[in-house]
């Protein structure tokens, strides 16, 4: 794709947002402090600009007040989310900035890619109350009741150097919400994938998520990203946010996380283990998927070791039998799954003969031996659904698996197929996964993978089209569209 010139932000039309909502905030209930955290913590709101939402104005505040006892209770809030969400065991353990820190600098040590944290969350105005209190093994918690009118929060944190927090004055949940609704729908428009109309959003919310620590971000060297984000924020498309010159994917690779509690953060070599893909081409009630066909047996034959399955062979039965049989630690699985609004079991797998719903994935015993890597191929989340976003964001942690790589929205077969080629091939060489995403995305937007001639063209070579695809045509993948709906989630090392 031709390089985008520079977009002045002045110049930039501010979409058109609902009006904040009306709250009648309710007291905080029965708060309760420890003899040492009994502190309220005044958060300047004095800033006042002009143009609420245009990204040349947005101005920040910086703390560095205590700061573990800022991000623990939001580890232990997201935390929180997602156990009772899919009915998780209870933890108590969970992580401080130090933990933070050390794994980090565990991380760096072992990969030598430098990584960061990014909390990104909502906090109200005015006033916030910092609680970190311990009663035995209880973890006692402040209740907050979700305004609308709450403000954006960023919270930098590294394997060194103190933590970063930068409020985003001016915001409020319901606007930046409205933004993130639209920045979905202008990349995923089927009339709009030849366009850049996506191009103000992106900018818009890069100069709020982003840029307020694009200075300490380079001067630390990152240049690996793990977002941890309240509700609402776990579904914007990261790799695709743009600072004007290009995209946030062109400089960081890029993951997301429940919350770190809930990750596991250790490493291995991924890189001797073995692939079990399996995949459905035909369904009785769904789209059909003619890509997969070329899509497992080429990565299980050509791009990685291990074994393929197709259609009738791809059962619940005969999964569990492949994972006894051999520890495969990666599964690929290229089928319809759909993570939906409700219980954990409204969202499912689909396998040929039934479908594996999010709430049996842990009978599936993934985590014993442990499987490094799961991959889906061809997902579908509720836009803007709490359960949807929980349910997608909780996948890792939910399968027992350290990451898991999943789509944001359905992408178009021929795309997954493109993309997920790519993909294995850069496993091969990459430092981490999420890096190995990172370079399969620059293949596309780059038209280095692309459909020519009847043949998918990659950076490995070129695989010729089931003959259901052979009129495809020209494929030009560079839309972020294609590319940047592909999260990795949990685990990206």
């Amino acid at each position: 794709m031709p390089a985008v010139a520079p977009i002045n932000l002045d110049t930039i039309p501010k979409p058109t947002l609902p009006p904040t909502l009306p709250v009648n905030p309710l007291p905080i209930a029965n708060p309760v402090f420890s003899p040492n955290s009994q502190q309220l913590y005044q958060i300047s709101n004095s800033l006042q600009q002009p143009n609420l939402l245009s990204p040349s104005n947005i101005n920040v505040s910086n703390w560095q007040t205590n700061l573990d006892t800022v991000i623990f209770p939001i580890e232990e809030r997201l935390t929180r989310d997602f156990v009772n969400y899919l009915n998780l065991p209870s933890t108590n353990a969970i992580a401080t900035l130090e933990d933070a820190q050390n794994k980090l600098s565990a991380i760096e040590k072992a990969t030598g890619i430098k990584p960061a944290l990014i909390y990104i969350t909502f906090l109200p105005k005015g006033n916030t109350i910092v609680d970190r209190s311990y009663s035995g093994s209880s973890i006692l918690r402040v209740e907050q009741q979700i305004q609308n009118s709450e403000e954006l929060e960023l919270i930098l944190v590294t394997a060194s150097g103190e933590p970063i927090r930068r409020r985003i004055p001016l915001t409020s949940r319901t606007e930046v919400l409205a933004l993130v609704q639209k920045f979905r729908n202008e990349v995923t428009n089927p009339v709009k994938r030849n366009t850049k109309s996506y191009l103000p959003v992106a900018q818009q919310l890069y100069q709020m998520m982003i840029a307020p620590l694009d200075a300490e971000l380079q001067a630390r060297g990152i240049n690996n990203l793990s977002f941890i984000s309240d509700l609402g924020l776990r579904s914007v498309p990261m790799a695709a946010l743009h600072d004007g010159k290009g995209f946030l994917i062109e400089r960081y690779s890029v993951g997301s996380m429940p919350s770190l509690s809930l990750t596991d953060t250790s490493t291995s070599n991924f890189k001797d283990t073995q692939l079990l893909a399996m995949g459905a081409s035909q369904f009785a009630d769904m789209s059909p998927l003619p890509a997969v066909e070329i899509e497992v047996s080429t990565i299980a034959r050509q791009e990685w070791p291990g074994k393929s399955f197709l259609n009738q062979a791809f059962t619940l039965a005969n999964l569990k039998s492949q994972r006894q049989q051999q520890p495969f630690g990666m599964i690929h699985l290229a089928t319809h799954a759909e993570f939906r609004s409700g219980d954990p079991s409204n969202s499912f797998i689909q396998l040929w003969d039934t479908k594996l719903r999010l709430d049996q994935l842990r009978q599936m015993n993934w985590h014993s031996p442990q499987v490094e890597l799961l991959v889906l191929s061809a997902c579908r989340t509720a836009v803007g659904d709490r359960d949807a976003e929980l349910g997608f964001g909780g996948l890792a942690v939910q399968a027992g698996v350290k990451s898991a790589l999943a789509t944001l929205w359905y992408v178009s077969d021929e795309g997954s197929l493109g993309l997920m080629s790519e993909f294995y091939s850069q496993l091969k060489n990459a430092p981490i996964k999420a890096e190995a995403l990172r370079q399969a995305q620059l293949a596309m937007l780059r038209q280095t993978v692309r459909i020519e001639g009847g043949m998918l063209h990659t950076s490995s070579g070129s695989l010729p089209l089931p003959p259901s695809m052979s009129n495809t045509g020209s494929g030009n993948f560079s839309h972020p569209y294609y590319w940047s709906a592909f999260r990795m989630i949990g685990n990206p090392w």
